[in-house]
């Protein structure tokens, strides 16, 4: 099975906090809602759009989802 963004995304968990990639990273970890086992663009951005008030921007998520898809 593929890996979830989520679990992606956890690899950048508790570094330097004025990183964007971090502080979203540790916010996703402490969202009990966030849709974990998901590797779907549109859950992922939609849930974001309306929970996701520990992300900076939508431009952080879309530049890691591309890291995501280059990696995966």
């Amino acid at each position: 099975m593929a890996r979830s963004f989520y679990h992606y995304v956890l690899k950048f968990r508790n570094g330097k906090k004025e990183d964007p990639f971090v502080r979203f990273a540790n916010g996703a970890y402490l969202d009990h809602g966030f849709p974990k086992m998901s590797a779907d663009y549109h859950e992922i951005s939609r849930y974001l759009e309306l929970n996701g008030d520990y992300l900076d921007s939508m431009a952080v998520f879309d530049e890691l989802w591309e890291q995501f898809l280059q990696e995966a």
